[in-house]
């Protein structure tokens, strides 16, 4: 089974405001998440892919 991250979790990961990944969420951006009810998760391997991503795009490979 997948880990799940709150978005609490999943900011401390990513070392950002918890603010700001509200934000990207509502605009479409960031990592892909998932609703369970009316709560937001994210998958581990989601944010790490999302994460590489945007770092291979930084480094211009």
């Amino acid at each position: 089974m997948a880990e799940l991250l709150t978005t609490r979790e999943a900011a401390g990961y990513l070392r950002l405001a918890i603010t700001t990944l509200e934000h990207w969420r509502l605009e479409g951006r960031g990592p892909a998440f998932c609703k369970i009810g009316r709560q937001v998760r994210y998958r581990r391997a989601d944010v790490e892919s999302w994460l590489a991503e945007i770092n291979e795009g930084a480094t211009g490979r």
